[in-house]
């Protein structure tokens, strides 16, 4: 049997079809809005149990409805608290799973903040790294022992990990002016990092992690940024994508940017997504140098395995707890 080759425009449902989840356990974080939604929404109609993790409950509930709606075969979805600017949050959330028990076929790493004014965690991080890495790798990590064997880690990140590598010296931006552009790079390639690390670690037991870019998408993760600059980035990639004899740039959709979490967390074998970057439901290959911001590939340095036990070791010194 052929396998389906699947890309840029595929949606969840191309990539889910004829696929039964039912029995499968998944948690996915930020799904008060976007490609969280989308993403449980995708699984729970495919018969997948979710637990969606949301900072806002009562906002998560409203954006929820259409995954109730559309769950099928057993689908199910159920909602729990999660603050990835709050370590007592975290580790609050993260003790109730332990505590109940019940293990999860895929974990999938899908909140986050982008571009966001300098500011901090409750804790006292820089917003951006705070929130999209140490959030996640605290939680993660408390609730890795649930992961079945044969299970993932799917982190999401972005192609904007090619603003920037991590600065283990000045994660916080004391000694660096901040730029919101960067941070977030910072903190994309920082979930790269922890997908490379943590899939070396738990590989052994069969459980592996990725990470990926949904693509260019419009959802409320663009809030901190103005139309007007999107505008100015947009007509600045579409100058150097007519320069290389390229089409100009296409959003996509909701369903087609959640289509590679799903792809990556089902579809693909272990051993083809473990420890690698996917973008566009494939592996991205490893291009650095100078590339057009919407061209696909991932930079050397975000799975780099020295730089990736480097962040860990940093991130456990600065959340004060040894994974």
């Amino acid at each position: 049997m052929m396998s389906i080759v699947f890309g840029a425009t595929s949606t969840t449902d191309d990539v889910l079809a004829g696929i039964d989840l039912s029995g499968k356990r998944v948690l996915v974080t930020g799904v008060s809005a976007g490609l969280g939604v989308e993403t449980a929404r995708a699984l729970a109609a495919h018969g997948a149990a979710v637990v969606g993790a949301a900072r806002d409950l009562a906002k998560a509930g409203r954006a929820t409805a259409v995954v109730r709606e559309d769950a099928a075969r057993g689908g199910s979805l159920e909602l729990i608290e999660l603050d990835l600017a709050s370590l007592a949050s975290v580790r609050a959330a993260a003790d109730a799973l332990v505590a109940d028990g019940r293990p999860f076929d895929v974990v999938i790493a899908n909140a986050g903040v982008m571009a966001a004014p300098f500011g901090h965690t409750a804790d006292g991080f820089e917003t951006q790294f705070g929130t999209n890495h140490l959030g996640h790798f605290v939680f993660v990590n408390r609730i890795a022992g649930l992961i079945a064997p044969g299970g993932r880690l799917v982190n999401v990140a972005s192609s904007g990990h090619r603003y920037a590598d991590v600065d283990l010296d000045d994660p916080g931006f004391e000694r660096t002016e901040y730029d919101p552009w960067m941070a977030y790079g910072r903190s994309k390639t920082a979930n790269i990092l922890f997908a490379v690390e943590f899939d070396r670690r738990h590989r052994d037991r069969g459980v592996r992690a990725t990470a990926l870019h949904p693509g260019g998408i419009h959802t409320e993760l663009g809030r901190h940024v103005s139309d007007d600059r999107f505008e100015v980035m947009i007509a600045q990639i579409n100058a150097e994508l007519a320069a290389e004899g390229k089409p100009p740039f296409d959003w996509k959709t909701v369903p087609q940017g959640a289509a590679t979490s799903v792809w990556a967390g089902f579809v693909a074998s272990a051993d083809e997504v473990g420890g690698k970057y996917c973008e566009n439901c494939h592996v991205s290959a490893v291009t650095d140098g100078l590339i057009n911001p919407v061209a696909e590939g991932v930079r050397s340095y975000a799975l780099d395995p020295a730089n990736a036990r480097a962040l860990w070791e940093k991130s456990e010194a600065m959340v004060g707890e040894r994974f």
